[in-house]
């Protein structure tokens, strides 16, 4: 879920229980496979859509042994393997929130059909192609647990376009393309990365509290728990203590 606080975003994925923490890593080695098929290539420094689902991957703790086990068996795999197709979805939530959803489905009347009830019954609505994707744009962002002017003078240097302070760091924000120059620079400098990878950022949040915040988190987190989807994010800046 994108939107407020891209740290919160990661703590909370992180302190998932086990039950979510393994369906997540199935999603991410889904992801990897079916990079690593599309792509052509196994080497991640040849096939950039396996890059980021490896980044992706890290970012939630899929230990390297599931990654390397994932890549393996997807280049070994022949005919007969899934065919997965990248699809995404658009609705909205709670408080005239705007949803933007990621999903990696074989069959995409399935993925649709699992989405749309999702939102009936937690008060959200399935939109058209085209109806909150406007809202969205596609952004490398890097979590840095540092705040010195030199972190951000190496960051800004490499291409960085906007970097903002947090309690707990910096969050960095990129050209998709530039993702990597920006973070192997700033690791090459020494700096501890958190996370890096490529995400929807919201032009504009709306605010939502009370009822209509709780809404919305058991909304979206339904929609994270579906086999299909690999991401969710949202336009709602959720105060804190939601």
């Amino acid at each position: 879920m994108a939107g407020h606080s891209k740290w919160s975003q990661i703590k909370r994925k992180k302190g998932a229980n086990d039950k979510r923490r393994s369906a997540m890593y199935s999603k991410h080695i889904r992801a990897i496979q079916a990079a690593v098929r599309s792509g052509g290539s196994g080497d991640p420094g040849g096939n950039l859509s396996l890059k980021n689902a490896i980044a992706a991957a890290k970012a939630d703790t899929v230990p390297v042994d599931n990654i390397d086990n994932a890549i393996k068996r997807a280049v070994g795999a022949g005919e007969g393997a899934a065919d997965y197709k990248d699809v995404t979805y658009e609705g909205y939530g709670p408080g005239g929130t705007a949803i933007f959803i990621e999903a990696l489905t074989d069959n995409v009347n399935r993925t649709v059909a699992d989405i749309r009830a999702v939102f009936n019954k937690r008060g959200g609505s399935l939109g058209t192609n085209g109806s909150v994707a406007w809202q969205f744009e596609k952004k490398g962002v890097i979590l840095l647990t540092d705040r010195s002017e030199q972190a951000q003078e190496v960051a800004i240097e490499h291409g960085a376009e906007d970097i903002q302070e947090s309690d707990e760091g910096l969050e960095i924000s990129t050209p998709p393309t530039e993702l990597y120059a920006v973070q192997d620079a700033l690791a090459s400098a020494g700096f501890n990365i958190e996370s890096g990878q490529i995400t929807m950022i919201p032009s504009n949040t709306v605010a939502v509290t009370g009822d209509d915040a709780k809404k919305l988190m058991v909304l979206l987190e339904a929609l994270e728990d579906l086999d299909d989807v690999q991401n969710v994010y949202s336009n709602a800046d959720l105060p804190d203590e939601e």
